[in-house]
């Protein structure tokens, strides 16, 4: 949880890299919260089954658009690639299996153009 909320408090900083533990714990919490609010939203009754989004997941989705390209982008940043990169989720099959690989590989060792490694950060 304490991944997610650093991501959290960065959540407008696209500048800087962000490590494989920070982005794929980011990814986790993000989606188990998502589930428990798509759980909730359907019990009280605010899912609509039509689109599959409730009030609360949705206000939550709208919510976390901003830190989630930001800790995309420096997760990108992090294996030395620019953040344009997360383009490629509009490249609906192809664009979301190259991201899952960049999300999957190891930060390239030592500093890079976009700054410290995130181990020698901390």
């Amino acid at each position: 949880m304490n991944w997610f909320l650093i991501a959290l408090k960065k959540y407008a900083d696209f500048s800087g890299r962000a490590s494989r533990s920070e982005y794929w714990y980011f990814v986790l919490f993000y989606l188990l919260i998502a589930i428990g609010l798509t759980v909730i939203d359907g019990v009280t009754g605010t899912l609509d089954a039509k689109s599959g989004v409730g009030l609360l997941s949705g206000i939550f989705g709208l919510a976390m658009i901003v830190p989630s390209i930001s800790v995309n982008v420096r997760r990108l940043h992090d294996i030395n690639r620019s953040g344009w990169w997360l383009l490629l989720i509009f490249a609906v099959i192809i664009g979301w299996i190259v991201l899952l690989v960049f999300g999957a590989m190891d930060s390239q060792p030592g500093d890079n153009r976009f700054g410290t490694h995130p181990k020698s950060a901390t």
